[in-house]
């Protein structure tokens, strides 16, 4: 039976920095209808099950009732909805738990509700399965923003073999942090702050900046990856990243005002910008501080710890939507039923 997972975190969008700066806030029922729209394009493209991460935050009863609606009124055919049998934290613990399960149950893929932090999470617990990312979170640099219902579309051709590999997937690049015997990777970016504390976790005071290191960084990305976009932009495919070394703003001669938050734009002061190569450890500028993943205060590290930071490439896969897309409208993957219809309806014609 062909298997796709749904991790939607309830909680994505919800950190400090919707305070500080003017991030939305997805309600519940929108995250529901996501889903519902995931699983509409699931299953037109023969996805047969998909296994859903239990939760606490109420999209799991929403999704249903609104099942049992459709289900009701004929309007949608949709796959079989199961739900993992697993303890809830509440915490990211939920998500990595529930990727390890999910890849071990063998789904073709995993589809990630939420914003960067969460696509992180699911990646260092999902092993070699491919994820897809819809963009539910305060920052959204890595999963790109794009219709649910197009994301499970392309989800379905590629799991289920309708769009070749080479198409379906794409290979992406991740940063490994190491503190000691701790390790832990982010997707786009790793901050070194000075501070010595995890605190609120999401970073936003960029007075206490003093590195950057970034898988790729886009000129209308946001977060801190798009310091990097705004002064020497690098794309997802690139096998290398790249270095800012902070400066105090006063004493910067580069200084840029830079997107780090849904409205919030804060001026850096930059001193160096870098290329970093893969499989190089790099070292943090500073000898005591702690490391932000991916927006968010991780690890912290003194004078005594033995810390690193390496660019891996070829890391993960992700499913390749518009590639996947661009070679359904290539080779009529979805217009197959439409065609036989007017064949057959010709076939009528000429024998009247």
């Amino acid at each position: 039976m062909l298997k796709v997972g749904i991790i939607a975190n309830p909680v994505s969008a919800r950190d400090i920095r919707r305070i500080v700066s003017h991030a939305g806030n997805l309600p519940i029922n929108d995250r529901a209808n996501i889903l519902l729209r995931i699983l509409t394009g699931l299953a037109i493209t023969g996805v047969e099950e998909v296994l859903i991460m239990p939760e606490n935050g109420g999209i799991r009863s929403q999704l249903l009732r609104t099942i049992e609606r459709e289900r009701r009124m004929g309007r949608h055919r949709l796959p079989k909805v199961t739900y993992l049998e697993m303890p809830v934290t509440c915490t990211a613990e939920d998500s990595i738990e529930a990727a390890r399960r999910m890849h071990d149950q063998g789904v073709g893929a995993i589809v990630v509700l939420g914003g960067d932090g969460t696509n992180r999470v699911v990646v260092s617990g999902c092993g070699n399965t491919p994820i897809a990312g819809v963009s539910t979170g305060t920052n959204n640099a890595f999963p790109e923003l794009r219709e649910p219902t197009i994301t499970g579309l392309a989800v379905g051709l590629a799991v289920t073999g309708q769009v070749p590999s080479e198409h379906a997937f794409s290979f992406n690049k991740r940063l490994e942090v190491t503190v000691n015997d701790k390790r832990e990777i982010a997707l786009v970016d790793v901050a070194v702050v000075s501070e010595r504390f995890i605190g609120a976790r999401a970073i936003w005071k960029t007075e206490n900046f003093r590195d950057l290191f970034v898988t790729f960084g886009l000129p209308d990305g946001i977060g801190m990856s798009s310091i990097v976009g705004l002064l020497a932009p690098l794309d997802r495919d690139t096998p290398e990243g790249r270095r800012i070394r902070f400066l105090p703003v006063e004493r910067a001669n580069i200084r840029l005002s830079a997107p780090i938050a849904p409205g919030l734009i804060e001026e850096v002061g930059v001193g160096a910008i870098e290329v970093i190569q893969p499989n190089t450890i790099y070292l943090p500028s500073v000898s005591a501080g702690s490391f932000a993943l991916d927006g968010e205060r991780e690890l912290t590290f003194s004078e005594v710890d033995d810390v690193g930071i390496r660019l891996q490439t070829d890391a993960f896969r992700t499913i390749n939507v518009p590639d996947c897309m661009a070679y359904a409208a290539k080779h009529g993957l979805l217009t197959r039923v439409a065609e036989n219809q007017l064949r057959a309806a010709q076939n009528i014609g000429r024998t009247q």
